[in-house]
């Protein structure tokens, strides 16, 4: 388990995973694109 975390970790200091924060982190912002994941975790909870 730790080799998972530390993988991501690395990523997450990478540049590539510094963008992919920065794009989620912007797409959670949206007032739709939070309502859209709302409704995609919904429709997975009730599978």
């Amino acid at each position: 388990m730790a080799g998972i975390m530390n993988k991501i970790k690395q990523f997450a200091s990478s540049p590539q995973g510094r963008r992919s924060i920065e794009q989620a982190r912007r797409a959670s912002a949206d007032p739709r694109r939070r309502a859209q994941a709302q409704r995609l975790l919904g429709k997975l909870r009730k599978r």
